[in-house]
């Protein structure tokens, strides 16, 4: 395996005011990653981390002369270093893997962005302030308007548009059903040892559970599943807390106000 450079950084929006939680779900899955790869990341906030990024969605990651952005990339950069957490996986679980990484990118990243920015009230009391927080008026609301326009555009054109909140948030229980029966007992999805879709489920099931939103509606699908969200808190002990605070899942957290502990 190639050496990692000691000053490897991630690159996300600002944690306090701005970012989204898609996009805080995206970066704790790539945190989560590169700490179960016993890579160090240095956890680096900017306003325009968004505009910054080669594919224009965060996170991305600096390393050595190279600019590498979102979780699947990464993993593939990463192996290509020879570092790898699937290497042991047989081709069928390797394919099983990826079925399930599918699941959680169409189903549950999906209704958080559906969430952000067609739920009305959720736009308007959550997603548009927190968006344009960091530019002046009208700038705030144009780039709001725009990423709004692109994002509902996208729900038009996967067929997303026309369900209600209550249809989305029966997708998300669905997936949570998926992933829990295929978790069981094990302490990560194949067993002993963690992959990238345990990276990503964390990823997306922590920030689901950490971040106050309008209601608690999405949250409560996931607290139905007992060993869900056991797993989050296991991942949560074992690769986050007591390491460096800037990259802890508990600091991504900290804007929500709450933990798993509470």
């Amino acid at each position: 395996a190639e050496p990692w450079p000691e000053n490897a950084a991630l690159y996300q929006q600002l944690k306090e005011d701005q970012i989204l939680l898609s996009d805080n779900a995206a970066s704790l899955a790539v945190q989560a990653f590169l700490q179960m790869c016993n890579l160090p990341v240095r956890v680096v906030c900017r306003a325009n981390a968004e505009y910054m990024s080669p594919s224009g969605k965060v996170p991305f990651i600096h390393v050595g002369n190279q600019v590498v952005s979102e979780l699947g990339p990464i993993v593939q950069f990463v192996k290509a270093k020879g570092h790898s957490l699937s290497d042991g996986l047989d081709e069928v679980q390797k394919a099983e893997m990826k079925a399930y990484m599918e699941l959680v990118n169409n189903m549950l990243l999906t209704a958080e962005l559906y969430l952000q920015w067609c739920d009305d009230v959720t736009v308007e009391e959550i997603t548009h302030p927190r968006y344009g927080s960091p530019y002046p008026w009208p700038l705030n609301r144009i780039l709001s308007y725009q990423k709004q326009w692109e994002i509902r555009r996208k729900m038009k054109a996967i067929g997303w548009a026309g369900k209600s909140l209550e249809q989305v948030l029966e997708d998300v229980d669905q997936c949570c059903q998926a992933l829990s029966q295929r978790l069981g007992t094990q302490p990560y999805f194949f067993n002993k040892q963690p992959t990238e879709l345990d990276a990503l489920v964390f990823g997306h099931l922590f920030t689901i559970l950490t971040t106050q939103l309008i209601t608690d509606e999405l949250s409560e699908k996931v607290k139905n599943y007992g060993n869900l969200t056991a797993f989050c808190r296991r991942i949560e002990q074992q690769y986050f807390e007591g390491h460096d605070k800037d990259s802890s899942a508990t600091a991504s957290a900290r804007y929500a106000k709450r933990s798993l502990l509470r």
